[in-house]
Order: structure tokens, then sequence, then C-alpha cells
């Protein structure tokens, strides 16, 4: 893994901050093959593989993992039900790119969002789920930064529900591999997650003569054994990501590319790496308690 000194992380911070200030265009953090990578066991966090996973980057609409991971606390803290129903506003029917055409004052249940949210990365249910729980996307952000800090995602700041690139004036959402790993985790804990991750098509408004139907952006859906998630993201200057896993002999590992330069190359990198870590785990049976190790290179 590549070493950068102090001031030099100091500087991407810095830059990645001010990346989309008044006026200016989005850096392009994508590269070839891909920003960073890392793959953990689920079960103990120990790094199997990692390869510039502190370097900072955007995480497009594997953000959205982050929305997930707090509506369902609040629905296993009983703040929320799954069969509650969410009145869309007028915001979140703005809410452009991939979407499923939710309209002013439209009624759904809150699993049905969930499941845009997860399938289609419909980025008007992510501010229809984050306005109805905390009454607006600014409250829904501070909520998710604290989460954040609080599994140990140190690197991360969030400033959108969605991940979508920022407006003019506006910020990216910043994160890294490692820390994309950390939410994967912590969500996984959950469950249900894996319900809506691991569906691949699924309509919405069934009720409708012609209901829309969801198609998972996530290709390594029934193609790689054992993949059950978890979410892709991709705007130009993010490049395309992936956060997936995928169990095998009840060994689980995770894997998370972000930054990468096509489709193409974010899906079989990660591919890649899950078969690697999946390999390493089965062969080395059940979890023990050790510390973690880490492991570098391409």
């Amino acid at each position: 893994m590549r070493k950068y000194p102090a001031i030099v992380s100091a500087l991407v911070v810095l830059l990645l901050s001010c990346a989309a200030g008044p006026g200016g265009a989005l850096e392009v953090v994508a590269k070839d093959p891909y920003s960073g990578a890392i793959v953990v066991d689920a079960a103990t966090g120990k790094v199997l593989f990692e390869d510039d996973a502190d370097v900072k980057a955007y995480p497009a609409s594997v953000t959205k993992l982050m929305v997930l991971l707090i509506v369902l606390e609040a629905v296993e803290a009983e703040r929320l039900t799954l069969d509650e129903r969410v009145t869309v506003t007028a915001e979140a029917a703005r809410i452009g790119g991939s979407q499923v055409y939710l309209k002013e004052n439209e009624v759904f249940r809150l699993e049905d969002l969930l499941y845009a949210l997860i399938v289609e990365s419909a980025n008007d249910a992510a501010t229809a789920l984050a306005i109805h729980y905390a009454g607006g996307k600014a409250v829904f952000v501070d909520m998710m930064n604290k989460r954040a800090q609080e599994i140990g995602m140190k690197d991360t700041v969030f400033r959108s529900v969605h991940g979508l690139p920022p407006g003019r004036g506006q910020l990216p959402d910043v994160s890294t591999a490692r820390d994309i790993a950390t939410l994967c985790r912590e969500l996984l804990k959950k469950p249900d997650a894996l319900k809506y991750t691991s569906t691949k098509r699924r309509p919405f408004r069934e009720e409708a003569d012609e209901p829309f139907i969801m198609v998972s952006h996530n290709r390594l859906l029934g193609r790689v054994d054992g993949c059950d998630g978890l979410k892709t993201g991709y705007f130009r200057a993010a490049g395309y990501s992936i956060a997936a896993t995928a169990a095998r002999n009840d060994r689980r590992a995770i894997a998370v590319v972000l930054g990468a330069s096509s489709a193409k190359v974010r899906n079989a990198q990660a591919k890649e790496m899950l078969a690697r870590g999946l390999a390493e785990l089965v062969m080395n049976g059940p979890p023990s308690a050790q510390a973690p190790a880490s492991h570098s290179g391409r």
C-alpha cells in the first residue's frame, strides 16, 4: 500500500473538501484500476487484502448504505415500523438521477421505499425516508455523521442522503474503502439488511397497471456464488464503486472498491477480491479471537 507523508495526506483532505467550491468543477478522483480497495472478514474485521484503503474518494450511491442502517436501527428500536406510511414531499419528488419517480403527496409503505433505496438506488426514496424520519435532510445527514463516528468511520463526512454529485457551492460526500467496510460490517448485524441488498428485481407501485420494475445495479448478484449484496455507486468524478459481500461455508467476506475507472473494472476487481478473501477464510477455518492482520498489494 502506498504511504503518504502527513503533509500530503492533509493536502488531499483539503483538496477534497474544497473540490466543489462555488464556481469550481468537482475534482475527479477515479483512477485505474481504482482509488482504493479492501477485503475484510465480516465476522472479525480482519483485513485480508488492502490497497490504498485510506485514500479519500467520493462514495456516490454507496452512501445509501448508511441510510439503510439508520432506518433499520430505528425499526429495531421501534421508532419506525416497516408498515408505516410515508408521504412524499415536494422536495423528495424533485430529486433527479436514479429514481422511482415519486410524486408529491403519494403514500408508500416504508419498506417499499427501502427496496427502492437499495434495488433501484432511488434518490427520491432516500430523500423521502430522510424527511419522514428526521423532518429534513440536514437533520438526517447529521444523524449519518454521528453514526459514522460512533462506529469508527474516522475519515468519512456525509453531506447528502443519496450520494449525488454536489450542486454549485456544495461539497461532496467523502469516505474511504476502509470506512465503507466498517459501515458494511455494522449493517450486516441487522438481520433484514440482506433481504434488501440481495434483491435483483422487484416491482414498485405493484397496484398499477404497469408497475415500475426495479433492477439492481449490482451485477455480482447471481453471478458470484454466495453474493447477496451490497451496493454500487457512480458519478463521473467519483468513478465506479461497490461494496460487495458473499458467504461460503459459514464464512463471509466484504470487498470494497472505490473510484474504479469503469464498471467492468470495478466488478472484476470486486469479484476477484471476494474470491480471494473467501478462499483464505475457508482455508483458515472458523473465526478466531486473534488481532486483525493487514496485507497490502494489488
